[in-house]
């Protein structure tokens, strides 16, 4: 029976007895060559499946029908960003450097023509990266646009506007998300991330509309490249769901490298004059930019797909609805990434897209584990999270709860000057001893906190940091040597916050 179950998962209607009889293009089609579909894809075929896969032709901005191999992460996403990041932090790097001797001349110049050019440059090379890394795998790339018009059929068409359909035992959705635009007066004067990422000029004054991660990041970029920023965003604090002490943290930080923060605030008007953009909040502000980024969410791309015709369901945002192994509605169609809105990180997809590689073709039905994500926001400095918030913790805990903080000067600011502290935070079940969820702010704190996380993956208690020697000296060391409680939090009485 356990065998029949398997089977049924992974060849849907097992009792079509001529199911073996059809002939299928292909075993696989995945429409959607982003950081999922490519997963997918190549370790689909490398169990043995005839795989095809297609992608819009590529652009660094994004549209209906341009898009590019690699997806929003390697093109205008996580990587380019992150490029930007390290040029935006050697501004301020290059002013810690006088304390530590280096006598530089009072004016620095910042080229961001030559920062795009490389910038381009890497996006590039990673675009033909991916698409080695299909054709090395046996996955046949096909440049166009995907629809689904059957259960087990896919339309493309191609760049000369000719379609041609596929027949594919199973069909794979990864189209991933787009940049959304606020419905304001004069929205088409803003830009989005994706924009933002290629602007030809770089802007001497900005104005960010948004609190998550995308809005501060780019808040930190320009302002370290010397731009103004104004951030406005709706609660109290950016960053909504994270840690409400770490917010408060990052909100600190940001001002205190010159960001305008505009809390409990959105915009109402966008109007173009001679001096530039005249913003408009809600609170009669008037703000002038050379740039206006939205930053406001994303939408997950299943418009132009087709699927409703075809009967897969959609929630209420467009996102696709699927069961814990990716799989929709319809049994021969499955979806993974951004575009069905779980959890809307790179590493997920690519979890979801091995998961999904597994369960079809490689025999091991295998579900995407969501537990201990471990995510970071780069903004300057960065934050960097794994597990539960404080606020989640108590929330989902039964007792109490002891939470661990540590505040502290970089030994790198004792000597340059800047005065911005690294917050460490441990929570932890005080029953169990166990770990349920760490936080850091400060240089570094992605890079540490990968390794916190498979700490928490394997279920570390805080007895066993404790008992872990330090590396000396690092920031690092700090999260094995916190051994004085913050404070005990009564899980059961603690009032719950909406910053």
């Amino acid at each position: 029976m356990a065998s029949l179950g398997r089977k049924m998962l992974i060849d849907g209607e097992v009792e079509n007895s001529n199911e073996g009889d059809v002939h299928y293009d292909f075993d696989l089609f995945v429409i959607g060559a982003g950081s999922g579909g490519v997963r997918a894809a190549r370790f689909s075929a490398q169990s043995g499946a005839k795989v095809g896969i297609c992608e819009l032709p590529f652009h660094p901005i994004s549209s209906e029908v341009v898009g590019g191999v690699g997806g929003t992460c390697v093109i205008r996403g996580c990587v380019p960003k992150k490029i930007l990041v390290y040029g935006a932090a050697f501004g301020p790097e290059l002013e810690d450097a006088r304390n530590y001797g280096w006598e530089l001349n009072e004016r620095i110049d910042f080229n961001w023509k030559k920062l795009l050019h490389k910038k381009t440059e890497e996006i590039v090379r990673l675009n033909g990266i991916y698409k080695r890394l299909l054709s090395t795998a046996g996955v046949k790339l096909f440049e166009g646009e995907g629809r689904v018009v059957g259960p087990n059929e896919v339309e493309v068409t191609q760049l000369d506007g000719t379609k041609i359909i596929y027949s594919a035992k199973h069909i794979l959705i990864a189209t991933g998300s787009r940049a959304q635009r606020p419905a304001i007066s004069g929205q088409e004067l803003a830009i989005t991330s994706d924009e933002a990422l290629s602007l030809e000029e770089l802007p001497k004054r900005a104005v960010i509309l948004g609190g998550g991660y995308i809005a501060v990041e780019f808040a930190s970029i320009w302002r370290g490249m010397g731009a103004t920023v104004d951030l406005c965003f709706r609660k109290e604090l950016p960053l909504r769901g994270f840690d409400d002490e770490m917010r408060a943290v990052v909100a600190r930080n940001l001002e205190g490298r010159g960001i305008h923060m505009h809390p409990q605030t959105t915009l109402t008007e966008l109007v173009k004059t001679e001096e530039g953009i005249k913003v408009r909040t809600d609170h009669g502000e008037e703000l002038i930019a050379d740039v206006v980024l939205f930053a406001t969410g994303r939408a997950p791309n299943t418009k132009r797909l087709n699927l409703e015709a075809v009967g897969v369901e959609l929630d209420k945002i467009g996102a696709i609805k699927v069961d814990e192994y990716s799989r929709t509605n319809i049994p021969s169609i499955w979806a993974i990434g951004d575009v069905t809105n779980r959890v809307n990180l790179t590493p997920v997809a690519l979890m979801e897209g091995t998961c999904v590689a597994k369960t079809v073709f490689g025999g091991q039905p295998t579900k995407p584990d969501y537990v201990h994500i471990p995510c970071a926001v780069f903004c300057i400095p960065p934050l960097s999270v794994v597990g539960l918030t404080e606020e989640q913790a108590i929330e989902q805990a039964n007792g109490e709860l002891l939470v661990f903080t540590s505040s502290f000067n970089p030994m790198k600011n004792t000597i340059s000057g800047r005065q911005e502290k690294t917050i460490m935070k441990l929570v932890v079940e005080a029953e169990t001893d166990k770990v349920l969820g760490a936080s850091m702010c400060g240089p570094d704190a992605p890079e540490i906190m990968q390794g916190i996380a498979i700490a928490l993956k394997c279920g570390a208690t805080k007895a066993q940091f404790d008992s872990t020697v330090g590396i000396h000296p690092s920031a690092a060391e700090e999260f094995v040597t916190m051994r004085s409680v913050t404070r005990r939090v009564d899980a059961a009485g603690k009032p719950r916050t909406n910053l």
